[in-house]
């Protein structure tokens, strides 16, 4: 079975165009799929869209009345397909703004089942990947925060360390919600996806990337990351390594 988990808050131009191409992608695969949006409390027409493609593709929604942050959108997302994934099972998250291509799902899928991996990102940095459309503020920005990340803590094979585009093995989850439990997501801004790889490779997660186009340029609306606090949200999960690995090694 293949999961496909998209945190959504106001994405009302984007969500339609990814939708289709998720159903486009699906044809090629040789699993089952079922696609979980987590509405984080969206104001726009969002829940109308996501009503309509319940009758298109296998599509769940999980309601948020306010907005809760990416965090918690992830984390409640990730909860929700653990409870009912199997063992071996894959489980993909991307964004829900159009900026990351459904064409990478069977490359990602195939890394992680025939390389062993239990993690898989889809990566601007690995040799082939490329940021479109994206401004070179943020391009530092996140350069930045992935050596902040590598530098402090153990990420294996892992250069984007922010990229919420990724494959995980169910049961590498699984795992980590019984180690860690709540606490496995406590960031509630971007930097919830470096916080669970974090704590994800520190039970043992194998990690693999594959090259990422990031079409930036197809996103749709505003940019919702607040920029000085992201990058001191980075700094400070350095800062509280040990209280954020202080539960047992897998």
């Amino acid at each position: 079975m293949i999961w496909i988990i998209l945190p959504s808050y106001n994405e009302e131009e984007a969500l339609p165009i990814l939708l289709e191409k998720i159903k486009e992608t699906s044809k090629g695969f040789e699993d089952d799929y079922k696609v979980v949006v987590v509405d984080d409390g969206s104001s726009d027409n969002t829940q109308a869209i996501l009503e309509n493609f319940k009758k298109k593709i296998p599509l769940e929604i999980i309601r948020h009345t306010k907005n809760l942050g990416l965090g918690k959108a992830l984390f409640n997302g990730i909860k929700k397909v653990v409870v009912e994934a199997s063992n071996g099972d894959v489980v993909i998250t991307l964004d829900a703004d159009n900026t990351h291509p459904p064409t990478l799902f069977k490359e990602m899928i195939t890394k992680l089942r025939e390389e062993n991996n239990q993690i898989v990102i889809a990566s601007r940095y690995e040799k082939g990947g490329e940021e479109v459309g994206l401004s070179l503020f943020r391009k530092i920005l996140s350069r930045s925060a992935s050596i902040i990340i590598k530098a402090g803590f153990d990420v294996g094979n892992a250069k984007d360390c922010t990229c919420g585009f990724r494959a995980y093995d169910a049961g590498i989850l699984k795992k980590g919600l019984e180690i860690y439990g709540d606490k496995l997501i406590e960031e509630s801004s971007f930097v919830c996806m470096a916080e669970l790889l974090v704590k994800l490779s520190h039970i043992g997660a194998k990690v693999s990337e594959v090259p990422l186009i990031l079409r930036y340029d197809l996103k749709k609306g505003s940019s919702k990351m607040k920029y000085i606090y992201t990058i001191w949200r980075y700094f400070n999960l350095v800062i509280r390594k040990n209280k954020l690995l202080s539960f047992p090694k897998y």
